[in-house]
């Protein structure tokens, strides 16, 4: 591949690169989604951003409702750095004053829109690959 042809590719490159982040961000959001409702954990929660100057280097999880303790025995550090990212890339960013949501909610919040722009561009899922409020609702 020589450099030109790159130039000329670099939209579809782009386009590309954007579905594989959708990709990423509809399957990681899944598996959250999944691990909440398979724990049963609910209740309004903060996501904070990292604050390194205050010795948080990674985003930190709040229960506003419930028990704080359960909210950590299922988020590690790196899970709440992957979700972060995510919401990032969806353009739903963490403000300073942090992200307030329904944990129970997640899902059904954001994965509809992810499915949407894959859909539009597509993408068509794995056999056997819904999201995790498809499922719900089909056993509705």
């Amino acid at each position: 591949m020589n450099f030109h042809q790159l130039i000329r590719q670099r939209e579809v490159l782009l386009q590309q690169a954007r579905l594989a982040n959708m990709a990423y961000a509809y399957h990681h959001l899944c598996a959250h989604a999944e691990r909440i409702a398979n724990a049963r954990l609910q209740g309004l929660v903060e996501l904070r951003p990292c604050d390194p100057i205050a010795g948080q280097p990674w985003p930190r999880l709040v229960a506003l409702e419930g028990s704080q303790s359960v909210i950590e025995e299922y988020f590690v550090d790196e899970q709440l750095g992957e979700l972060a990212d995510i919401l990032g890339f969806l353009g739903e960013g963490i403000p300073e004053d942090g992200l307030r949501f329904r944990l129970e909610e997640l899902g059904a919040w954001l994965l509809p829109v992810i499915r949407r722009e894959l859909a539009s561009a597509g993408v068509v899922l794995a056999d056997g690959e819904t999201s995790f409020h498809d499922r719900g609702r089909q056993q509705a």
